[in-house]
């Protein structure tokens, strides 16, 4: 019969290639054997990783951690069934960087004398803890998505948003900036100070100032009474400028000193207001480009744009569509529509083969014409909008030419440059969605 060191030798080769972590100790907690892993989810060098015990794994007392989770001593040494076996997640400081491990340890018996060995096994499931983390958040602001782009734009707004940082966003119309913006109110340590919201594309550019500002009374005619203004009504808490492009431009230098400064004068008043105001703002036009063409003021664009993201179209997030079919649906019926409502695969497959240039909010009209023209508590194709239909009947009698340009290959190296590699990007840039970039990609060879 083998002993315990001929079979642990045969069994290290097995565990050199395991992606996980993997630790082999006899039942007193004597380090016996180990894989590469182990020293790989530590940030240990070779040197660190010949000499691990199991009370200091690159600083961490294992041994303690184990105890604390719930294998006690007897357990270690050979006690009931029930406490051979532990599963459980605990969060490492691992150089400097926050690291969640998912530990597993099981006692076994090798086909030996003295084979009784305690097996732990490490998994990192540091992304698994931010993306649950951030779908979280989405879920409690309404915001329904299973994109991985979005998911990691919530999970960075989960970073950004206990500063008092300013967030620029930009995205075509009806994305969802707008909650986004609520999202970052309400996971910063303003959540129970007001959130203001104003769309400088709804108010004319006479009045733009005095809404902002506000204005005393006498400062121009119809002014019948003093105005705080809504800088003034964010006093504390959070202001959304949504359409910012749409500022005019000799507006734009007090805007700036108020989030220098914290300070502004009402119109019509010589009496400086201070404020604390964090301001998020939202934009559907590109402001680098504004600020190239001289429309808009590059100082106010690196003040307002410290955090700045792209909200991906829903065309470019197609998974999402089935989601927030669910989820809209689900709104209509605590408005009173009826429960029982389903779409058919004809009318998924053309709600998903639709670019949505209204985005999100688009698709919310949709939803709402589908359920209202459903035809025994079915939608199919006849249920939709006629421009859903329109659209895909175009599609059918011409399909798409996805011919490609000589040139094709370095128009799209270009664009991808300019992205820095972001293919939604390099996408919008040429001018087409990213399914044909991909597939045009595919085409060429290119990764």
């Amino acid at each position: 019969m083998p002993n315990r060191e001929q079979i642990l030798k045969l069994l290290q080769p097995l565990l050199e290639p395991i992606q996980e972590g993997v630790m082999i100790t006899d039942h007193g907690g004597a380090m016996l054997c180990h894989n590469q892993s182990v020293g790989d989810l530590f940030g240990l060098d070779a040197k660190d990783c010949d000499s691990l015990s199991l009370s200091d794994v690159g600083g961490h007392n294992l041994r303690a951690i184990l105890i604390n989770a719930g294998l006690d001593q007897e357990a270690k040494t050979g006690g009931h069934h029930c406490e051979m076996s532990l599963e459980f997640d605990h969060n490492f400081q691992i150089n400097g960087d926050s690291r969640w491990l998912r530990i597993n340890t099981k006692l076994l018996d090798l086909p030996c004398d003295d084979g009784r060995v305690r097996m732990i096994v490490f998994r990192d499931i540091t992304a698994e803890k931010r993306l649950f983390a951030a779908m979280s958040s989405k879920d409690a602001c309404g915001i329904a998505t299973e994109d991985p782009d979005m998911v990691r734009l919530i999970d960075r707004l989960n970073v950004v948003a206990g500063s008092d940082a300013s967030v620029l966003f930009q995205g075509e119309s009806g994305t969802g900036k707008t909650e986004l913006a609520r999202l970052v109110h309400q996971r910063s340590r303003r959540a129970n100070r007001a959130f203001v919201e104003v769309n400088c594309g709804a108010i004319p550019a006479s009045l733009i100032e005095s809404e902002l500002f506000g204005h005393v009374k006498g400062a121009f005619t119809g002014a019948v009474r003093d105005r705080a203004g809504r800088f003034k009504a964010a006093h504390g808490g959070t202001l959304f400028l949504d359409e910012i492009s749409e500022l005019p431009r000799e507006l734009q230098p007090k805007l700036l000193r108020v989030l220098q400064d914290g300070e502004y004068e009402p119109v019509g008043s010589d009496k400086t207001v201070k404020v604390d105001v964090r301001v998020v703002a939202a934009s559907n036009q590109d402001l680098r480009e504004m600020v190239d063409d001289g429309t808009f003021r590059p100082d106010l664009y690196y003040r307002i744009a410290v955090v700045a993201l792209q909200v991906p179209a829903l065309r470019d997030r197609p998974g999402d569509i089935r989601v927030l079919l669910e989820v809209l649906h689900k709104r209509l019926v605590v408005r009173g529509y009826p429960a029982d409502i389903r779409f058919a695969p004809d009318a998924i497959r053309t709600i998903m083969n639709y670019p949505w240039p209204g985005n999100v909010r688009e698709l919310a009209n949709a939803v709402e014409h589908a359920v209202i023209c459903a035809q025994n508590g079915v939608v199919g194709n006849e249920s939709l909008p006629d421009s859903l239909q329109a659209y895909c009947h175009a599609r059918r009698a011409q399909p798409e030419q996805d011919v490609g340009k000589p040139d094709e290959h370095a128009e799209i190296e270009v664009a991808l440059r300019k992205a820095n590699g972001n293919k939604t990007l390099a996408a919008q840039i040429l001018g087409v969605d990213r399914s044909t970039l991909w597939r045009r990609m595919q085409r060429l060879g290119m990764r």
